[in-house]
């Protein structure tokens, strides 16, 4: 059984394959892969399927959240470490045109502010293909365990 931390963070920041490697074993429902990490910053790629298409041929809601919260957490992860018990407080989405349903859906993370227990941050979520115009933009708010 793994020991989740639960007071501080742990000061090293992991790598894009730690961080890969920790969604699959601990989110394997998840289908969203890391696509880059940098400073205060992540790339998550969607490969859209059937299953997350809704009547009128556009990607639903719920998996375009998915995207931009995992896009937050990994983002969040990447600068303090793995802390499995930091979680999501606040989501809020704006969606702002259609997003192609023959194409991945890509949420590029920009991390606002990350303090001692709380993080804020925004993600933009685009069609693979298409990232001058953003499907659709996400803020969120994160709780990081003391």
């Amino acid at each position: 059984m793994t020991d989740l931390p639960h007071a501080s963070p742990n000061p090293a920041k992991p790598s894009l394959e730690e961080l890969q490697a920790f969604l699959l074993r601990e989110f394997p429902q998840s289908r969203a892969t890391v696509e880059a990490l940098g400073p205060m910053t992540a790339t998550l790629r969607l490969r859209v399927t059937d299953a997350d298409l809704r009547p009128g041929g556009t990607v639903s809601g719920p998996s375009m959240m998915g995207v931009a919260d995992a896009a937050l957490y990994i983002a969040i992860l990447g600068e303090i470490g793995i802390v499995p018990l930091a979680v999501t407080t606040n989501l809020t989405i704006n969606f702002l045109r259609k997003p192609r349903a023959n194409c991945d859906l890509l949420g590029k993370c920009r991390m606002i502010k990350i303090g001692r227990t709380q993080a804020v941050g925004e993600v933009s979520l685009y069609s693979d293909g298409d990232d001058q115009n953003p499907v659709a933009h996400v803020v969120g708010t994160y709780a990081i365990p003391r």
